[in-house]
């Protein structure tokens, strides 16, 4: 707190300005009036719910998924078969998509191959009308080193 002295009387004597400068209380008041203003929404939005404890599954492996995989070289395997062009690839994956439900494509690229080849069976797949199209990748090994 602080004390301001005026200017003197007729008298000579200081006159004492007693009052309490309240600019400084006015500033941390609008402060804490912004804060509160942002975090209350945030808080009273919630709604009370007990949530499932579940893992997450990586992967189900389905009988009716396809699995296309692609080596370092760019060719291309429907499960075990080597198939031998995109096209072949195209045709069988048109038999695939008419089916109910739809069955998944699960692409596994090798680490080396160009993503030119991996991209060619992506666009096989939406050529023969699949929905659902995914990677299969392996999680890194522990400690973060690769083998």
């Amino acid at each position: 707190m602080s004390m301001n002295v005026g200017p003197a009387d007729e008298s000579g004597e200081d006159q004492l300005n007693n009052t309490i400068n309240t600019t400084p209380l006015v500033d941390v008041m609008l402060v804490l009036l912004i804060i509160f203003l942002i975090t209350i929404p945030v808080v009273t939005q919630t709604i009370k719910l007990q949530l499932p404890l579940e893992r997450n599954i990586p992967l189900q492996t389905k009988p009716e998924n396809i699995v296309i995989a692609v080596n370092r070289e760019g060719e291309l395997f429907w499960n075990i078969e080597r198939l031998p062009d995109i096209e072949t690839l195209v045709r069988r994956l048109k038999v695939e998509s008419v089916k109910e439900p739809q069955p998944e494509v699960h692409i596994r690229g090798d680490q080396e191959v160009r993503y030119e080849a991996v991209g060619r069976v992506v666009v096989a797949c939406q050529r023969a009308g699949i929905f659902k199209v995914g990677f299969i990748t392996e999680p890194p090994a522990r400690g973060g080193v690769q083998q």
